[in-house]
């Protein structure tokens, strides 16, 4: 009930005092202040703030250029979140910004903005995978001391050309549909380990995609030797008789993240210094300076969420008949030539996986767990979500990523320009690690053309310089591409150039150049 006062004759509501004196207080809080973000969901809040609220948190947060003032930069911690190998020399200013190790970016839209935030990014977007695990890395191939990052996980020098390998900066348009494949196959080939008795093997199928043959020894011991496309870190076993998880990675270039949380949780940490608390910890400072829950449980929600709710890539195909002749060559071409083997034109989500969850249930540890928190649950085919979407028929919803989510070598060896120097799914320092890496993920093409520039590490301007540098499995492909007409190669072209991220507001899978909807192929 509202009460009054009596102040020399007047009434006045003491509500109003009140509202006075906190709004008051609260201005007084803001005067000078410099952050991104002014408030952060509580935990528990992701689940009584409203969708759009949560999404708009989301977005807010992918977006926000965090400042010293909120917790930004490391000090005192490594991108990996291990401490400073020495601890005297902080990552303060000027030390505070590194373009190697890293912190690297005030914000992900500053790097994932092409053609719009989420997407991919220009060439100077680029990211220095395994900088991290140094202090403070440069591009002076004469400074190997500790502090300045020339050393390894053992403390041996090594030349500062193989820190760190430089990666395109992944498109983020379409996650939740893909992340939500990637746990269905998972779960599809455990169900195929699970049945696997000691002397027996049986093919790992999903969806149409092969990932080779799992077999065990009669003592019960599992030998992967057999299982293609995998990466190493789901095949290792921590037992003789400890079966490989057999988790498929779909983010990364080289499949190193299961999922949209984990690939959040690593890049707030390494590329801002924003430590969330479900990795390091609540009321805790693990870098050393003087904030505390910089990103909670809800926040990293939130903008998980958001990333998994982005638009679906699409296709521009102009209302030009030279054009659309072209198109439809080339998507055949595309086709006879193999590279939809890989390249798979569209996947399935059945039952219901088009419903996206939060956690993921195969998340590693420092990710939430199932349990950890209730469950929250978004359907990534509703219309109420930026379009375009998916639908789903006949109880399935076919996703047109034009990928297989396998890793495949397309190097041609040692001295392909192409191959990177070091493989950071093999343990550092190891003779793996600095082997390198010719295993990639099938590339997504959806939205490919223009999340330009191309290949896993954005060196290449055009879609025909992409096509030309595939080698080792894909070789046959590539020499298949080079015996084409002229016409028949460009025509390929044409067909990839359609696969586009569509405008903001788009409703359509598939647009003019002016943006009207069409039907494609002609007469569908």
């Amino acid at each position: 009930m509202l009460q009054k006062i009596i102040y020399k004759g007047f009434l006045f509501p003491v509500l109003c005092l009140l509202v006075f004196s906190v709004a008051g207080t609260i201005l007084a809080q803001q005067i000078g202040s410099e952050v991104a973000v002014k408030e952060h969901l509580q935990d528990g809040e992701e689940f009584e703030v409203t969708r759009f609220k949560l999404l708009r948190h989301g977005a807010d947060l992918f977006n926000a250029m965090w400042t010293e003032e909120e917790g930004g930069g490391r000090p005192l911690t490594k991108g990996v979140g291990a401490p400073l190998a020495d601890p005297d020399s902080p990552l303060l200013f000027p030390r505070n910004f590194n373009r190697v190790s890293a912190p690297d970016a005030n914000s992900c839209g500053g790097c994932h903005n092409v053609p719009f935030s989420g997407g991919g990014g220009d060439i100077v977007a680029n990211v220095f995978v395994l900088g991290q695990r140094f202090d403070f890395a440069t591009f002076d191939p004469a400074d190997p001391t500790p502090t300045r990052g020339g050393v390894d996980e053992n403390g041996d020098p090594v030349q500062l050309q193989t820190a760190a390998n430089s990666r395109a900066t992944l498109g983020m348009f379409g996650a939740g549909y893909i992340e939500m494949l990637a746990r269905q196959i998972t779960a599809d080939l455990q169900a195929i380990r699970d049945g696997i008795l000691p002397g027996g093997s049986a093919p790992l199928q999903s969806k149409g995609i092969d990932y080779g043959t799992l077999a065990r020894a009669a003592d019960g011991s599992w030998d992967v030797s057999g299982v293609d496309g995998i990466p190493a870190t789901s095949l290792r076993s921590t037992g003789s008789d400890s079966p490989p998880n057999l988790i498929i990675r779909p983010f990364h270039q080289a499949g190193a993240v299961i999922s949209i949380r984990e690939f959040t949780n690593n890049a707030f940490n390494h590329h801002h210094g924003i430590q969330t608390t479900e990795r390091f910890g609540i009321d805790t400072d693990p870098d050393g300076d003087g904030f505390t829950n910089e990103m909670t449980r809800a926040d990293v929600t939130a903008a998980s969420v958001w990333q998994a709710t982005l638009a679906v890539p699409g296709r521009v195909i102009p209302r030009n008949r030279a054009i659309e002749d072209a198109v439809l060559l080339g998507e055949s071409k595309f086709a006879d030539i193999g590279c939809a083997t890989c390249h798979i034109p569209a996947l399935p989500l059945d039952d219901y996986g088009w419903f996206y969850t939060e956690p993921n249930p195969y998340n590693p540890p420092g990710n939430l767990q199932p349990g950890e928190a209730p469950e929250y649950k978004i359907n990534l085919n509703s219309g109420t979500l930026p379009g375009p979407r998916l639908r789903a028929r006949g109880g399935v919803t076919w996703v047109p990523a034009f990928t297989d989510l396998k890793l495949h070598d397309i190097t041609s060896g040692p001295d392909d320009p192409n191959r990177e120097p070091l493989d950071m799914l093999q343990p550092a320092g190891s003779d793996g690690f600095f082997a390198g890496n010719s295993h990639f993920l099938t590339k997504k093409l959806w939205g490919a053309a223009n999340e330009r520039p191309y290949f896993h590490h954005g060196k290449y301007t055009t879609l025909r310089q992409s096509i030309l540098a595939h080698a080792g499995e894909a070789e046959d492909q590539r020499v298949a591409f080079e015996a084409l007409s002229d016409y028949e190669q460009g025509s390929i072209i044409e067909f990839l150039k359609t696969l586009q991220v569509l405008p903001r507001g788009t409703r359509s899978l598939v647009i003019d150049e002016r943006g009207r909807p069409r039907n494609w192929p002609p007469g569908s």
